[in-house]
C-alpha cells in the first residue's frame, strides 16, 4: 500500500477517501450547482445557510411577510432572485444590501404598497423588475432613477390611481418607450384602477397635456416647508402686533383723559 510511505501521503490519501463537504444547502431547499430552490416550503423568512456560489435562488410560494435589513447572507454571485407568491407587505431600504450583482428580481404576486429608492440603490446591475399584481397605487420617481441598467419593468395588475402622483411613473415610462418595459398583453393590463371615472382606462394613453395642471401647480418639498414656516410665523406675528396695537390705543387714550381729569380736579378744589 502506498498510502503508508509518509505523513503527507497519508494525509493524501485520507481526502481522497472523505471528500471536502460541499457548500452549504438549507434543510428546506434543494441546491445543484448554484441553483437553490426553496419554494413551496411555507417558509416565513430567507434562508441564512445559503452558500456564497449561489447564482439562482427560488423563494416563491412561501410565506414571508417581511424583508428586514440584511436579509439574505453576501451572494456576490447572486443573479436571479424570485419571490412571488410569498405576503411581502414590507421591504427595508438595507434589505437588499451585498446582491450587488443581481440582474433579475421577481415580486409579483405580494402585498407591496411603497417601495423606496434605497431599497434599490445596491441593485447597480439589475436589469428585468417584476412588480406585477401588488398593491401599488403610485411609483416614486428615485426607484426607477436608482437602476441605471433597468431594461424590463412589468407593472400590470396594481391598483393605479392615476391622478398627479402618476406623473413621474408616467414620465419615466415615456421617456423609456424603446425598453422593453412591456409586452402585448402587459401594457393592455397597465391600467387606472382609480379615480372611478378612469377606471381601467390605459396609463399610456395620457399625453403630456393631461398632466399639465399637476405640472403648473406642483410645489417642492423646500415650498412645503416654506409654507409650514411661514404660516404659524404670520400667526403669531399678527397676534403679537395686535396686542402692541391695542396697548398703545389704551395708553394714547389714557393720557388724553389725564388733562381733563386733573383739570376737575382743580376747579373742584377751587370751589
Amino acid at each position: 500500500m502506498g498510502c503508508w510511505r509518509g505523513p503527507s501521503t497519508l494525509l493524501t490519501c485520507l481526502l481522497l477517501l472523505h471528500p471536502l463537504p460541499s457548500p452549504a444547502c438549507p434543510a428546506a431547499c434543494h441546491c445543484s450547482s448554484g441553483n437553490v430552490d426553496c419554494s413551496h416550503h411555507a417558509l416565513l423568512e430567507v434562508p441564512w445557510s445559503l452558500s456564497t456560489n449561489t447564482s439562482i435562488l427560488w423563494l416563491g410560494y412561501n410565506f414571508i411577510t417581511v424583508l428586514g435589513p440584511r436579509s439574505f447572507p453576501p451572494l456576490p454571485g447572486l443573479l436571479l432572485l424570485s419571490l412571488p407568491h410569498n405576503r411581502l407587505g414590507l421591504i427595508h431600504s438595507q434589505a437588499l444590501v451585498g446582491l450587488e450583482a443581481l440582474q433579475e428580481l421577481d415580486l409579483s404576486h405580494n402585498y407591496l404598497t411603497v417601495l423606496t429608492p434605497e431599497t434599490f440603490l445596491p441593485l447597480t446591475s439589475l436589469a428585468m423588475l417584476n412588480l406585477g399584481s401588488n398593491r401599488l397605487e403610485e411609483l416614486e420617481p428615485g426607484v426607477l432613477s436608482a437602476l441605471p441598467q433597468l431594461q424590463t419593468l412589468l407593472l400590470q395588475d396594481n391598483p393605479w390611481v392615476c391622478s398627479c402622483g402618476i406623473l413621474p411613473l408616467w414620465h419615466w415610462l415615456s421617456r423609456n418607450r424603446e425598453k422593453r418595459c412591456f409586452s402585448l398583453p402587459e401594457k393592455s393590463s397597465l391600467l387606472c384602477r382609480f379615480p372611478e371615472q378612469l377606471n381601467e382606462y390605459p396609463i399610456m394613453a395620457f399625453g403630456n397635456e393631461s398632466f399639465r395642471q399637476c405640472q403648473e401647480t406642483s410645489l417642492s418639498a423646500q415650498h412645503y416647508i416654506a409654507f409650514l414656516t411661514i404660516g404659524p410665523f404670520s400667526f403669531m406675528a399678527s397676534i403679537f402686533f395686535c396686542i402692541f396695537m391695542g396697548s398703545v390705543t389704551v395708553v394714547y387714550h389714557n393720557l388724553r383723559r389725564e388733562p381733563h381729569f386733573w383739570r376737575r380736579s382743580h376747579l373742584c378744589r377751587g370751589r
